[in-house]
C-alpha cells in the first residue's frame, strides 16, 4: 500500500502533534521545520483534520495546533481516512471474469489486512516509535 503525499505528511505532522501532546498548542512551522514538510502544505491539511475532530486549532499569539484527544484514542486509520476518505482498492466491475474476481478478492483481503493494521495502530504507538528511532539514530542504545 503506497499512500499519497497528503496521507504521508498528515500522518508525520500528527505524530509530531503525539510526541508534544501535553505541552499545548504547536505552531504548524515548527512542526514544518521538524519534519521537514513544508508548511504551506500542512496548513490546506488543517481543515480536514479539524473538520474530523482529530485536532483542534487555536489562532493568535499563543496558538498552534493540538490533538483533539489523547493520541492513544487516535488511530492511523482515522487520519488516513480523515485526509484521503475511503482506502479501498481499485474497483473492478461486478460482471468481471472469474480471473479478475480473483484479482478483486485479493484487493479486497489485503485492503482489509492493511485497514485492521492502521486501525489498531495508534499515534501513540506511531510517537513512541518515532521517539526511539531518533534516539537509536543519535548513537544511543535503546
Amino acid at each position: 500500500m503506497r499512500g499519497t503525499a497528503k496521507g504521508r505528511y498528515g500522518l508525520q505532522f500528527m505524530v509530531e502533534l503525539a510526541m508534544q501532546a501535553g505541552h499545548g498548542p504547536v505552531l504548524v512551522e515548527a512542526i514544518a521545520e521538524r519534519q521537514a514538510l513544508p508548511a504551506k502544505f500542512l496548513r490546506v491539511l488543517l481543515g480536514s483534520l479539524k473538520a474530523d475532530g482529530l485536532i483542534r486549532v487555536q489562532r493568535g499569539p499563543s496558538g498552534g495546533c493540538e490533538l483533539a484527544r489523547h493520541p492513544s484514542h487516535i488511530s492511523a486509520l482515522e487520519v488516513l481516512e480523515a485526509l484521503e476518505g475511503g482506502l479501498g482498492g481499485p474497483s473492478l466491475p461486478a460482471d468481471a471474469t472469474h480471473g479478475a474476481r480473483a484479482v478483486r478478492e485479493l484487493w479486497t483481503r489485503s485492503t482489509e489486512a492493511a485497514r485492521d493494521v492502521l486501525r489498531r495502530t495508534t499515534l501513540a504507538d506511531l510517537a513512541e516509535r518515532q521517539q526511539a528511532l531518533e534516539v537509536d539514530s543519535q548513537g544511543y542504545s535503546i
